[in-house]
């Protein structure tokens, strides 16, 4: 699979999807209330794209593809692209969903990585889960100001992540609340975890080859950022974002909106 362009498939369409539920299993246990917090995304993309023709959707750090698919199943005739760094989850969805999505090998954040989207147009959204925590405060904030600069005017740009309200106080009573949801849905206890699913996959012959290519290349180095709530909505204003704002947020599980 080059960098930038769609991705070829070299595991089998069963591997692949086993793989990929197993991938969503896992998931499911770092996001409260995942699937509602994809349908949330999904909505304020519809919202904001499903009027127009042929929408240009990215969902970065999209891992296999799994919200990517569901907005493109949202929104019939629209260019979604998925968008991560790891060759191995870009393989799985690629072989799972097909050419339903367009798959782009590249690093958030890192020197021309815009350019490897290969676009020739304005985005209508940019939607992101779990990811942009990953960047750094000076990183994201030249990154959210590149998203302003790629979106048209009246595009989004979605952000569902871990965020922790301004208060020390509510932070500590979200995560209470995040995990008595997460207990009261049956989330908690799951025996697949991020761990056992790396080294599950390293022990499948059919996916070995592709994780010795990727090696620690593909895995987003995590200089972090502990940006709350308002430090995330002064970096948007900052980038040219005049709206911006929580639309859901369960725990410490948010969605923010942020309307070019």
């Amino acid at each position: 699979m080059g960098t930038g362009t769609d991705a070829g498939t070299g595991v089998s369409t069963g591997t692949a999807a086993r793989w990929v539920e197993r991938w969503e299993r896992q998931q499911r246990l770092y996001a409260v209330d995942r699937e509602e917090r994809f349908a949330v995304i999904a909505d304020l993309v519809e919202h904001v794209a499903g009027g127009r023709p042929a929408p240009l959707v990215l969902d970065l750090g999209s891992g296999p593809g799994c919200l990517a698919a569901r907005l493109a199943a949202r929104l019939p005739g629209a260019e979604v692209l998925a968008v991560d760094a790891d060759p191995l989850l870009l393989e799985l969805g690629s072989a799972h969903y097909g050419r339903a999505l367009r798959y782009v090998n590249t690093l958030i954040g890192e020197p021309g990585w815009l350019g490897r989207l290969g676009l020739d147009r304005p985005a209508d959204a940019v939607v992101s889960t779990t990811a942009l925590h990953y960047l750094g405060e000076r990183t994201l904030r030249r990154v959210y100001g590149e998203l302003a600069g790629l979106l048209r005017p009246g595009g989004i740009l979605v952000n569902g992540d871990h965020i922790s309200p301004d208060s020390a106080k509510v932070s500590e009573l979200a995560r209470d609340v995040g995990r008595r949801h997460a207990e009261r849905n049956a989330v908690c206890g799951h025996e697949e975890d991020w761990e056992s699913w790396w080294s599950g996959a390293a022990g499948d012959p059919e996916l070995a080859p592709l994780l010795a290519r990727g090696g620690e290349a593909g895995r987003a180095p995590c200089e972090g950022n502990d940006l709350t709530v308002s430090g995330h909505v002064a970096l948007l204003r900052d980038a040219g974002f005049a709206d911006v704002g929580v639309v859901w947020q369960v725990g410490p599980s948010h969605v923010l909106a942020a309307v070019r």
